[in-house]
């Protein structure tokens, strides 16, 4: 009996000390990785902050690069959130209480919640050719906010029922 106990405590000694060696590892990789990050921030603060100030985010994009900006950048991107936001939420938390409070538990339902889940696993680039054949070719939305805006609700729509029913 007694060298099933030392075999156990070997095991269990030696369990600890790969343990060991992991976090090492595994605290390692994330010096390693977030290391770097803060390397080419701060690299990139260092080149770029003496070139931004109240013009470059006030001005219009132009051929001179003295006078150019960033405004309408800024404005189409909070102008794409919130039409998406204002899509999206409506949407993906009316189909997320339905699918959890009314819905009937038969092989539709289940279907639905399949596809869903499914459709929170699919590449943004695969939703941007949707949104492109679908609201900018189909639909005759051509390059706008609205058919970005749609094609975004459509890549957060899925994430979004599931955080809802999880939350319900």
């Amino acid at each position: 009996m007694p060298e099933t106990v030392t075999l156990s405590q070997r095991y269990v000694r030696r369990r600890r000390y790969q343990e060991r060696v992991f976090r090492l590892l595994a605290i390692a990789a994330l010096v390693i990785g977030v290391g770097t990050l803060a390397a080419l921030l701060i690299d990139a603060l260092i080149d770029g902050i003496s070139r931004l100030n109240w013009q470059f985010l006030t001005s219009f994009p132009s051929r001179k690069p003295e006078q150019a900006g960033i405004l309408s950048a800024l404005v189409g991107s909070v102008f794409v959130m919130l039409l998406t936001a204002a899509v999206a939420l409506p949407v993906g938390v009316g189909a997320a209480v339905y699918l959890e409070e009314y819905a009937q538990q038969h092989w539709f339902s289940r279907l639905i919640e399949v596809n869903i889940a499914n459709l929170a696993g699919v590449p943004s680039i695969i939703y941007g050719l949707l949104g492109l054949e679908l609201f900018v070719r189909a639909m005759h939305l051509g390059r706008s906010l609205l058919a970005g805006a749609l094609t975004m609700a459509l890549l957060v729509l899925p994430i979004l029922i599931i955080s809802t029913r999880e939350a319900l």
